[in-house]
């Protein structure tokens, strides 16, 4: 089934280009079916490239994914018009008493600074309590994994000594976790981030299961609540051309920055990325929606408020 967005969203003919099937809310809405409602909190950057990366992926599956997009309150995007952002986006006051299926946070530009220094971090920690209660799963990306785990479980971001940039290698250290099913014994998640989270941290934290390594990028995936919450700290989402972009970037700005670890063919720049990880990526977000969210979520969604107490009577 395809994946239901707003009718003039960029999104919808650059999907087409390459062929992939999204259905406008127009016709969608003359469809007798219950779609799964999924909202994403994007803050990213380049918004309209983030929404592409992550509705290719949720168009990807048998269910029908009805996206709504959030964007904060307290804080003004320099990098997208304001008209997209009024069209597509709605503000977390105008749904705040709804309740979704599924949520993504994705990261954002600002990991080098203190949590408590970014200076939307009392509206977004109040959009992680939030989801707790109004969401049947949340995926957390990137920045937005340190924070919420910073935020849930006190665990601490810590400095790498040279920006990991590039794909690297992974393995699943629950591989029984439906997350994985149909997964190889290895694969591969682009990584593009100058912080990290140790394992040693997340170590005897009350109901946090790592569930995904890698020996080169670290903890790659971890949950919560018995898939309540996911995070991921690599980029599953990104577009084949996403890390040839962010290093043309640093390098017309002349900014010390190594080729991409493992993307292009012969690590040679002048030569195009060799794609290793979309395949991977199309199975870990359909095994989301389907065992962590459609198979879990209630019909009435209001339940999802009492998710947790009628799965743990039941």
């Amino acid at each position: 089934m395809p994946v239901k967005i707003p009718s003039n969203l960029p999104a919808i003919e650059l999907l087409k280009e390459e062929n992939i099937f999204v259905m406008t809310d127009l016709r969608a809405n003359a469809q007798d079916i219950r779609a799964m409602r999924m909202l994403i909190l994007n803050l990213m950057p380049l918004k309209i490239s983030t929404e592409t990366d992550f509705v290719r992926l949720l168009s990807n599956t048998p269910l029908q994914v009805e996206v709504e997009f959030l964007r904060l309150d307290t804080h003004t995007p320099k990098n997208t018009p304001q008209e997209h952002l009024e069209m597509f986006y709605k503000g977390f006051s105008e749904i705040e008493n709804n309740y979704y299926d599924g949520m993504i946070i994705t990261g954002a530009p600002v990991e080098m600074m203190k949590f408590e220094e970014v200076s939307y971090w009392a509206e977004i920690t109040r959009i992680f309590d939030w989801a707790k209660s109004h969401v049947t799963s949340t995926l957390y990306i990137c920045w937005a994994a340190q924070a919420a785990l910073y935020h849930f479980h006190a665990v601490e971001k810590v400095p790498l000594r040279e920006k990991l940039f590039g794909v690297f290698k992974h393995n699943a250290t629950e591989k029984k976790n439906p997350l994985f099913r149909g997964f190889d014994d290895e694969f591969y998640i682009p990584h593009s981030r100058h912080t990290t989270i140790l394992k040693e941290d997340l170590k005897g934290k009350d109901a946090v299961s790592i569930l995904s390594e890698s020996e080169e990028a670290g903890v790659a995936i971890v949950s919560t609540r018995g898939g309540r919450e996911f995070y991921l700290t690599g980029h599953s989402e990104y577009a084949p051309l996403t890390l040839h972009e962010e290093y043309q970037r640093d390098v017309e700005k002349g900014l010390e920055i190594d080729v991409p670890h493992n993307y292009y063919a012969q690590d040679n720049p002048q030569n195009p990325p060799v794609v290793r990880w979309t395949g991977h990526a199309n199975l870990l977000f359909n095994n989301w929606l389907n065992y962590f969210v459609y198979q879990e979520t209630p019909f009435d969604l209001k339940e999802v408020a009492q998710l947790d107490e009628i799965k743990n009577n039941g």
